[in-house]
Formats: C-alpha cells, sequence, structure tokens
C-alpha cells in the first residue's frame, strides 16, 4: 500500500512541475509583449516631442556643427600654406617675433662683425702664400742729409703722430753752419734785390739768388719744414738745432735714434707708415698668373680676416730659383688690425663658379643640422640656411644667400647659442 502511494504522489508532482512550466511559457510572452509596448510608447513619446519643437532641438546643434566645419577649414588653409616647415604666415610672425636684436654696446662686448655681402669669383684651390708690407707709397724714411746729433727725443717706436707733431729735436756742428750759411746767404739776397739794376749786374744778382736758394735746400735737406726755415732768418739766436717733425700722419717704425748719438748724412733715423693702406707681396706659379689681371680683385686672409685687395702690379719675371712670379695687390686696412710682416693667403680670381667666400666663423649649425649663416636687417639677427659648395684651410664657397646682405662674419657662435637658449630656429620647429 505505501509503494502504491509513494508512487501516486510521485506522479503528481510530475504532473505539477509540468503545469507550472506550461504557465511559465504561456507568461513569457506576455512579459515580452509588455516590454516592448513600453519601449515603443517611449520612442513615439521622444519623436512626438522632437516634432512638436524643431526649432529648439536642433538650432545649437547645427551651430556646432557650422563651427566645427569652420574650424577645419581654416586649419586645412594653414595646413595648405605651410611649406612643411612650418613657414605658413603664423611661421613668419614668430621668425620676426624671434629675430634676436642687440644692442651696440652688446654687439661689441659679444665680438660681432657685419660685413656686405658681393658675389665673388675667388678660387679655393687657386691660393698663395703672402706676405703683408708697408705701403710703400705711404711710408715715409726720415734720413737727414747732414751729420746730425740727437739731442732729444719726443716720441716712443709705435706710436702713432700726426703730421707737424715734432719726433726728435737735432742738432750738431754741421748743423749750425747750414743755418748761418743760410741766414748770410737769405739776407745777402735780400739787399741785392732791394737794390735797382743800375746797381747791381745781373750776374751778381743771379748769383745771390743762387747762393740763397742753395743754402735753403741744404735745410731743406735736412728736414726743416718751410716754416722752419722762415722763423730762423728771422731769429738767427736759434742756430745749432731744429725739431724734425712728422711729414705724415703714421706710426713710428725702424727707430734707431739714440741720445747724443751722432749720425752721418743720409742714416734713416727713424721710419713713418700710414698702416690704413698696406701692401700684399705673394708669389704664384705660371699657371697662376695666367689669370691675373691688373687692377682685379683678390682675397687676402690673415688669421681669420679675410680682405679683398686690389692687383696694382706683377713683375712679369720668374724667379731663377722658386720658378714663381711676384706679384703686388693694396689692401685698406681699416682700424688698423693688420700689421706689416704678417703671414696671409691669397685667393686668385681663378674659380668657375660663383658664390661668397667666408670663414669658419661666419657658419653654424642649425637645429636640423643644416649650415647657417646670420643676417642683420632692421628686426636684427636672423638665420639663414645655406650651402657650403667646398670647404679648405678654414674657408667656405657658399650658396644661397644674397648679394648686399649684411652678414655675420664673427660672433656667429654667440648668436647661436642665443637662438639655441629662445627654442627657435629657421625652421620654427
Amino acid at each position: 500500500m505505501n509503494t502504491i502511494n509513494n508512487s501516486l504522489n510521485t506522479r503528481f508532482n510530475r504532473m505539477g512541475m509540468d503545469m507550472n512550466t506550461q504557465e511559465q511559457a504561456v507568461a513569457a510572452p506576455f512579459h515580452l509583449s509588455t516590454l516592448a509596448r513600453s519601449i515603443g510608447f517611449a520612442f513615439l513619446m521622444t519623436l512626438t516631442a522632437a516634432v512638436a519643437s524643431p526649432s529648439t532641438a536642433f538650432a545649437g546643434e547645427g551651430h556646432d556643427q557650422v563651427a566645427e566645419t569652420a574650424e577645419t577649414t581654416e586649419s586645412a588653409k594653414l595646413q595648405a600654406e605651410d611649406d612643411g616647415h612650418g613657414h605658413g604666415t603664423a611661421g613668419e610672425e614668430s621668425e620676426e617675433e624671434h629675430a634676436l636684436k642687440l644692442t651696440a654696446v652688446q654687439q661689441a662686448l659679444a665680438g660681432i662683425e657685419v660685413t656686405q655681402l658681393s658675389e665673388e669669383i675667388f678660387s679655393l684651390e687657386a691660393v698663395a702664400m703672402a706676405t703683408l708690407v708697408v705701403d710703400r707709397d705711404r711710408t715715409m724714411t726720415l734720413a737727414p742729409q747732414l751729420d746730425v746729433r740727437v739731442l732729444a727725443r719726443h716720441v716712443v717706436p709705435g706710436q702713432e703722430v700726426s703730421k707737424g707733431e715734432p719726433l726728435l729735436t737735432l742738432g750738431g756742428v754741421a748743423v749750425a753752419q747750414a743755418q748761418a750759411d743760410y741766414i748770410n746767404a737769405a739776407a745777402e739776397w735780400s739787399r741785392v734785390n732791394q737794390m735797382g739794376k743800375s746797381a747791381v749786374s745781373a750776374s751778381r744778382r743771379l748769383q745771390a739768388q743762387v747762393d740763397a736758394e742753395l743754402k735753403r735746400a741744404i735745410l731743406e735737406a735736412m728736414k726743416m719744414t718751410s716754416a722752419q726755415i722762415v722763423k730762423l732768418a728771422s731769429n738767427p739766436g736759434t742756430i745749432g738745432s731744429y725739431q724734425l717733425l712728422a711729414p705724415i700722419n703714421g706710426r713710428v717704425q725702424q727707430d734707431l735714434a739714440m741720445l747724443g748719438q751722432v749720425f752721418p748724412a743720409g742714416t734713416a733715423l727713424m721710419q713713418l707708415t700710414d698702416e690704413s693702406h698696406l701692401w700684399v707681396e705673394a708669389q704664384v706659379t705660371p699657371a697662376q698668373s695666367e689669370n691675373i689681371r691688373i687692377g682685379s680683385e683678390a682675397l687676402v686672409r690673415v688669421g681669420d680676416r679675410s680682405i679683398k685687395a686690389k692687383i696694382i702690379g706683377r713683375s712679369h719675371e720668374l724667379n731663377s730659383v722658386t720658378r714663381t712670379e711676384q706679384i703686388l695687390l693694396s689692401l685698406e686696412n681699416t682700424g688698423h688690425v693688420l700689421h706689416a710682416g704678417q703671414f696671409a693667403e691669397l685667393y686668385l680670381p681663378n674659380a668657375v663658379q660663383g658664390g661668397v667666400i667666408l670663414p669658419d666663423a661666419a657658419l653654424t649649425r642649425g637645429g636640423d643640422g643644416d649650415w647657417q649663416v646670420f643676417i642683420q636687417d632692421e628686426d636684427g639677427f636672423e638665420a639663414v640656411e645655406v650651402e657650403v659648395v667646398e670647404r679648405q684651410r678654414g674657408m667656405n664657397l657658399v650658396r644661397g644667400l644674397t648679394p648686399g646682405s649684411n652678414l655675420v662674419v664673427s660672433g656667429a657662435f654667440f648668436l647661436a647659442s642665443e637662438q639655441a637658449k629662445s627654442g627657435f630656429d629657421i625652421h620654427n620647429h
């Protein structure tokens, strides 16, 4: 009996589970339909609200889209104007704002030197060794043509003097005799000249005049000036000495005069040289001399300085030992920075390709590693990229510069350092 009851209970339980499963299956569609109806109703309400107020819903959104489109168009325009290095309008304004500006005092302290560029045809291969010498047209050797004794000195070797400035006080027996002879001859000529033609013969008049002029010429050979000679004739008490005056503006060179020493006639006591101009003597090979023309320019390099010089002469004769020909050039020595006796390198006009010859001091590396130089304009100092065609012995053949520009040839490293500190380069990176 118990077994039968257990079996019946088990069957009834299974039937209950099946009915629950069926109820759940029936109820599930009902719940899904309710959710779908709810979602559809919400979407319908949202759509109705949007249709009811279209100006409110989309006006702000449309404005934002127009603004975004305008910004995108402007950005594309700026990118189109850029050359790939940030050189658009903004780049140009940034470059102007970052031009390095220095006062004259700051430039002097930094050792910045500026020169004006010109297209050159010098060759870095056609080079000759040279020596700076004094300009013989601007050099005076002081050698009185009479025995003289040094009584006083008024200058020191190397001193700059002006024309008419006292150099030495000279005297001696020969000086006193020459001055006395002139005073007597001048007085006799003055007396004869005042006499009438009937009172003195023409030959006597001529003899007196010639004697006075001869005695005057002796004083001039002693390096006495015309003013000194006139003063001597009116004041005979100064016989026995005179001051040797500087005949030109220049620097005292080859000073041999010593106090108390007697120098024979014609001995060079001192030399004055106007160093504002110098000559350059160079020895060139026959091949190099083929392109040399009187009046043409060459480039002289002394140390870190490069100066243009004008060819003024050539020997047209080869040295029997060196088999070279001597040429002579003249250069301006502004500021007297160069001196006679210095060695130099001479770059001759023999290049087949043009460009500008610059020293190493004028070139620096930019932020991207390219060569650059600094140009000075009204905005200050700005870096400009250049192409270095050839480099030899500290000189560079450079292209990419405009003739007439003011280029920094010394102090470029300082400007490059300042440029690096500001975080700005020519590409505006």
